[in-house]
């Protein structure tokens, strides 16, 4: 094998590592986590968009959801939390949400 071929590949092997060490982290933190808001709490519709079908919530007087909003802001507009994704539609008082799809089985 050459030198950069070798090179290349030992390049790729430790961002790898990185990666997964990183994963591992963020798994650890997202267990870790105290939430402060009860999705079961949240009056959720079912619904279908582009990518299939979802559940959504427009629940804007209800305590619980306004601190799910808060969350989704604080964390750039989406979270995954026990299995599912969250996001917030663009209007700011809409929230998606989607059982997250696991590739490990």
């Amino acid at each position: 094998m050459d030198s950069e071929l070798a090179e290349a590949l030992t390049d790729f092997c430790n961002g790898l590592e990185a990666l997964c060490v990183n994963l591992r982290r963020q798994i650890q933190t997202d267990e870790k986590r105290e939430w402060t808001w009860n999705p079961k709490a949240i009056k959720w519709s079912e619904a279908e968009g582009s990518k299939g079908k979802y559940e959504r919530s427009e629940d804007v007087n209800n305590l619980e959801f306004k601190v799910l909003i808060k969350d989704l802001s604080d964390h750039k507009g989406s979270l995954a939390r026990e299995g599912f994704f969250y996001w917030l539609f663009k209007n700011g008082y809409v929230v998606g949400r989607k059982r997250r799809v696991s590739s490990f089985g």
